[in-house]
């Protein structure tokens, strides 16, 4: 007989797969290998947190995406975060303050939330918020960002605030990435990674992959040209097509297959970098890790969605706790509904699955007639 698949148990593995493989990166630089040790001992504190609120039936999540902004200065190639108008030119009203993101930081902290993931828009145009989220030394922050932000002032803060990781995006080498992002971005990411190194702080790249780039971006070239410039994590997303005529850039099994062996041979031949994918294998995941399995989504005015590429809310944070929002109407649904088990054709379950989380979402609205 098969034995129940245990999400908790799942999740806490690999935070605390990603916590050792942090460790063993960051050993020749003191500084970060004295926060990471201090940060491997809170992850552990937070991870049984969790465990106990899993036995009393209650699953909490060791992922938070926040995007703590909708703003964004550049117009990147194929943005799904543009094209579902999650992201604009100015800043809207109403978006959370940073006294309300440094309360759900809080409340994140107290229930066993080991890492929130800071995005936008371009989330270094909200250096308040960044600079609340540096004071949650349990907490490790990865800012995912485009890096033309980035300055004296930010180098500072990250110098002493050690919980604060720029991952910056970077789609290859300086023809594609300024293809898709913008001439001179390139030559700005490679400033900011030697500036970084210099000061001997830790940094990763997030790179968007497509079928056009997928054998460049695992490339050993590619790859040491990071490591060499002291880069410690790579983060790999799947690019999901959100515009007519894009969808021949979306890797399908045969490049998922491919991506995710790559992986397994750069983790064992490159273990300087820690290498994340998403949405990753999510059949050794029991299925999609999203709506509060594994992690959610918080919107720049407190909407809390299953996934940043499913733009759903049922709840806002300003309204309720934290801790109730990951069991809002919607994410309970989702989970106990089997939509995020089944298997399906596309890198994230939700997107491809848009229609029925549009119809839950309608039927909540009449009162689940």
């Amino acid at each position: 007989m098969t034995e129940p698949f245990d999400i908790q148990e799942y999740m806490t593995n690999g935070v605390e797969g990603v916590v050792r493989d942090a460790v063993r990166a960051t050993l020749k630089d003191p500084r970060e290998s004295v926060y990471m040790a201090r940060f491997a001992f809170a992850s552990r504190a937070a991870s049984r947190r969790r465990r106990i609120l899993e036995d009393q039936g209650e699953h909490i999540p060791p992922f938070l995406i926040a995007s703590i902004t909708s703003k964004c200065n550049l117009h990147c190639a194929g943005c799904y975060s543009r094209c579902n108008h999650a992201t604009v030119d100015k800043e809207p009203v109403r978006q959370l303050s940073s006294e309300e993101w440094d309360k759900i930081f809080e409340e994140a902290d107290e229930i066993g939330v080991s890492f929130i993931l800071l995005a936008g828009g371009e989330p270094m145009i909200r250096r308040d918020i960044i600079e609340a989220a540096g004071k949650r030394q349990n907490i490790l922050f990865p800012i995912f960002t485009n890096g033309t932000f980035m300055d004296e002032e930010y180098m500072d803060l990250f110098d002493r605030c050690r919980n604060l990781v720029p991952i910056m995006s970077i789609e290859g080498e300086k023809k594609i990435t300024d293809l898709r992002r913008g001439q001179g971005v390139y030559d700005k990411l490679i400033a900011n990674m030697d500036e970084l190194h210099r000061r001997g702080l830790i940094f990763g790249a997030s790179v968007t992959v497509t079928t056009q780039n997928l054998k460049e971006v695992t490339s050993d070239e590619f790859l040491k040209k990071l490591s060499d410039r002291g880069c410690k994590a790579v983060v790999y997303v799947e690019f999901v097509p959100v515009t007519e005529g894009s969808g021949y850039l979306a890797p399908e099994e045969e490049e998922r297959e491919y991506l995710q062996q790559e992986l397994m041979r750069l983790r064992t031949t490159h273990p300087e970098m820690v290498y994340i994918s998403f949405p990753g294998d999510e059949k050794s995941s029991g299925g999609c890790v999203a709506a509060g399995r594994g992690f959610f989504h918080i919107n720049s005015h407190g909407g809390a969605e299953p996934c940043p590429f499913s733009p759903y809310s049922d709840t806002n944070v300003r309204d309720t706790s934290l801790r109730q929002a990951m069991n809002s109407r919607l994410f309970r649904e989702l989970r106990d509904g089997g939509y995020l088990l089944e298997d399906h054709p596309g890198g994230c379950t939700l997107y491809e699955r848009r229609a029925d989380v549009e119809r839950i979402m309608a039927e909540s609205a009449n009162g689940g007639n």
